[in-house]
Order: C-alpha cells, then sequence, then structure tokens
C-alpha cells in the first residue's frame, strides 16, 4: 500500500508540473524551457548586499526542501545545511502570478504534503518530469575540507544529466535579511563559485519560511527540518535531528559558468 500511495503521490506532483496551465488560464501551458534573457530578480532599494547583475541568468529555480538545524550549548538553533529541488520555471516569468507562485508552493508544500523532502526528490526522479531542474544539498568545503558548503546539483537530470562538471558549490557574498518577515523567512543571499561549471554566481530570494523558533533546551530539543521555498536565480557569469518546520524560497537565479545552458559543520554560504 505505502509504494502505491508514493507511485500515486510522485504522478500527482508531475501531474501538477504539467497542469499549471489550469492555474494561469492558458489552454496549452509550458512551465520549463524558456529563455530568461530578459529576467532581471528585484531586491530592495537601499542596500548593497545584494546587486541586480547586468547580464541575464542562466536558469531560474523554483525550490522547496528544508532547512536543518540542530541546538547549540547556546539555546539556539544552527545551521546543519539544507536539501530541496528545483524546478525550471523559465517560462512563467513574466506572468503576474509569479510574484506570488513561491507562497502558493509554501501552503501547498507546508500543509498538504505529509512525505519527506528526499521522498519527494526520489519519486520525482523515478518520473523524471522535465521540469526538474536541479537538488540542492550541502557538502564538505571542497576548498578548506572542513566545514560544509552549499552545493545546487544539476547532474542528475534535464540537459546536463551525466555531465559531471554541472554543479556549482559556493562561498557567502552578500546576505540581506528577508524583507518580508526575517522572523519567519530565511535570508536572501548572493554567493559565488568555488568548484564546479554550471554558474559563477547564485542568487537566492523571495524566500518563505525556513527559520527556526527563537530558542531551545541544548541536550534536550531535538534537530529540526523547517520546510521552505524560494526562487534560484543562476549565472554562468554572473550568474534544512529532524522535526519538519516550514520553509519556503522563491526562486535561485543563477549565472555565470563555463557549460552552456539549455537553448529551448556549520554550513557556510
Amino acid at each position: 500500500m505505502v509504494a502505491i500511495l508514493n507511485a500515486l503521490f510522485a504522478a500527482a506532483i508531475a501531474q501538477l508540473t504539467s497542469s499549471w496551465s489550469y492555474l494561469y488560464g492558458k489552454p496549452s501551458f509550458q512551465l520549463a524551457g524558456c529563455s530568461i534573457s530578459d529576467f532581471k530578480p528585484s531586491f530592495p532599494a537601499g542596500q548593497t548586499q545584494l546587486v541586480v547583475p547586468q547580464y541575464p541568468p542562466n536558469f531560474i529555480g523554483l525550490a522547496f526542501g528544508v532547512q536543518n538545524y540542530t541546538c547549540s550549548s547556546s539555546n539556539n538553533f544552527t545551521s546543519t545545511g539544507a536539501v530541496a529541488e528545483l524546478i525550471d520555471v523559465s517560462c512563467i516569468v513574466a506572468e503576474p502570478s509569479f510574484a506570488t507562485i513561491q507562497t502558493d508552493l509554501f501552503n501547498g508544500w507546508s500543509y498538504l504534503v505529509p512525505y519527506p523532502i528526499q521522498a519527494i526528490i526520489d519519486l520525482l526522479h523515478l518520473m523524471n518530469p522535465p521540469e526538474i531542474l536541479a537538488q540542492h544539498y550541502f557538502v564538505t568545503n571542497p576548498v578548506t575540507g572542513q566545514g560544509l558548503s552549499p552545493k545546487w546539483d544539476f547532474t542528475s537530470s534535464g540537459s546536463f544529466q551525466g555531465n559531471d562538471r554541472a554543479f556549482i558549490v559556493a562561498k557567502g557574498k552578500g546576505n540581506l535579511p528577508a524583507p518580508t518577515n526575517a522572523t519567519r523567512d530565511v535570508a536572501w543571499l548572493d554567493v559565488t563559485s568555488v568548484a564546479g561549471d554550471i554558474a559563477s554566481e547564485v542568487f537566492r530570494f523571495d524566500t518563505v519560511g525556513g527559520q527556526p523558533p527563537s530558542s531551545c533546551v541544548y541536550g534536550q530539543s531535538p534537530d529540526i527540518s523547517v520546510k521552505y521555498t524560494s526562487k534560484y536565480s543562476e549565472c554562468r557569469f554572473v550568474c534544512s535531528c529532524n522535526v519538519d518546520v516550514a520553509l519556503t524560497c522563491r526562486f535561485l537565479v543563477f549565472y555565470g559558468g563555463g557549460l552552456a545552458a539549455p537553448l529551448h559543520h556549520t554550513p557556510s554560504y
């Protein structure tokens, strides 16, 4: 029965990604594989942490997943990484609904989906819909060999499947408290590459969720996984113990890198 339910859930997710046409009022809707040469992420004015690049991104991904935390001896939660799936949403960046799609996804991810993120990733990859863009998780810092660094991995599906250089491991460049609700939503980020060829810079913005409770009890509070959604934009040249808590970022934008885009133990950021 569990296997049947899992298969049905994977099919439902795949169907969702291919049937958002109903939500957006289009008789024939394409989610992935469109040019984003005119797209620019929007960042708050009056700050210097996140600056919109002068050249277009290579990828735009809508992410859903978890931010992971453990309780420190200071009785607060500290990050131990994240796990997320990225969906290519390049064909809807000009739609009015793009501005709030991260919230719509967060509500579904938080309240309607009973499965852990890794189970969903595994199930989606069994279905292998074309909308899958990448996976996000943390690895040992490849420069120092110590601590954890964020990685966006394009090697398991799509146009870059099997290309062992289709990833980016990154370090922090800019960090902006979420202008929406900094106690609920994880920070917006600008990170740059230290390894991999898929992108040289990644922006995380329009985050929803992902922040842990403000305090915990060391030695008593369990590790937690907080759900989130976000957008990621990536450029070739600039281009989350385990109790669930909800988080969403809007998107990631990817800039730069050496690979051509398809036509058509505290983590360190």
